[in-house]
């Protein structure tokens, strides 16, 4: 197997933006205050709630897992339910995350087409639970883009939020690719989540540019009154919160993060053009974000893994190939890759 600077793994997988690490580098002079009460933290929060055009609550945590469950310990106790996506990183991806944060949470995993919730299948996961003897959904977690690469738009996020709040749920919105799904939409920011009626989201970067850290940001303020004793009883109060907080500087700066994402979009969507023209591939999720789902022959899998493109091969309930694009891939990467397919007989 070859090596290859850059593959179609995971987003994760990718390193740090330039301007991310100026912003870093620059907040590396001196001695500065800890814990948050500093000029970078105060700066990052405040550009978090510029864009998106709303006074928040906005704190910097480590990782995706830690915002998620962090921002549902705001509104749970221990006989609550979170109802996610049978599909959610929430359900699948964090080993029961929710339950060590909160003890007794739960999860009510619920389905839906293209890893999106169905309005009426959430409803009747709500009504299922018997009163007292069962457990009391508080939450609606929504995953945008969805872990099969698909797109919440807003008039669908207003649906689930109306259903949702006719029984008093909170919504929140776990945002690893939030600005794919913005940069796929082209709206701002603010329509895909508060005007929408979202509550909380957890504001993904790590996979579109940094190298570490997420935001939480509440949309009411008055929410997030008790948060910062919560992240520190769970580790997620960094010391040295200025190198959690001033990455956010560079990244957001100019609209950055946006342009990161569409560049990440559009090489997925090269790379599904291209694949389509391969007559034994499936794309069988619709690609509007960095990501593409495909079936492939295993023979094919096992050219391509023997050529040195790494990528996973059995995600989803389709148990596909899912190919990430990152906000460093290139157009030569694409076509390398499809050549490499275009091989495979």
């Amino acid at each position: 197997m070859t090596g290859r600077p850059r593959h179609f793994a995971s987003d994760n997988n990718a390193g740090i933006s330039p301007e991310v690490i100026a912003a870093l580098q620059e907040a590396n002079q001196g001695h500065v205050i800890g814990y948050g009460d500093d000029q970078y933290t105060d700066r990052a929060r405040a550009l978090v709630s510029e864009i998106f055009e709303k006074e928040c609550a906005v704190f910097f945590v480590s990782n995706g897992t830690s915002a998620n469950c962090l921002a549902l310990s705001a509104y749970l106790q221990s006989f609550h339910a979170v109802i996610a996506h049978q599909h959610s990183h929430l359900e699948t991806d964090e080993c029961n995350a929710i339950g060590h944060f909160v003890p007794g949470a739960k999860v009510l995993a619920v389905g839906g087409p293209n890893g999106k919730i169905d309005p009426d299948s959430m409803v009747q996961a709500m009504m299922s639970q018997r009163e007292i003897h069962g457990s009391l959904p508080r939450v609606v977690s929504l995953t945008n883009l969805s872990e099969l690469g698909t797109v919440y738009h807003p008039d669908e996020v207003r649906r689930i939020i109306e259903a949702a709040k006719d029984h008093q749920l909170i919504i929140h919105v776990d945002g690893a690719r939030f600005a794919n799904a913005v940069a796929s939409l082209g709206c701002s920011p603010a329509d895909l989540s508060w005007r929408a009626g979202v509550d909380v989201l957890s504001f993904g970067a790590t996979k579109n540019g940094l190298g570490f850290g997420e935001a939480v940001v509440f949309f009411d303020p008055k929410a997030a009154a008790r948060f910062k004793y919560q992240m520190k009883q769970s580790g997620q109060l960094a010391s040295k919160m200025r190198f959690l907080a001033a990455p956010w500087l560079g990244y957001l700066k100019e609209g950055r993060w946006l342009e990161r994402a569409r560049h990440a979009n559009r090489m997925a969507e090269r790379l599904e053009n291209g694949i389509r023209r391969w007559p034994l591939s499936e794309v069988i999720y619709p690609r509007e974000g960095n990501a593409v789902f495909v079936k492939l022959p295993e023979r094919t899998v096992r050219h391509l893994h023997e050529k040195g493109w790494h990528f996973y091969s059995d995600v989803g309930p389709e148990r596909a190939a899912r190919l990430m694009c990152s906000w460093d891939t290139t157009e030569g990467d694409v076509d390398e890759f499809l050549a490499d397919l275009l091989k495979e007989k």
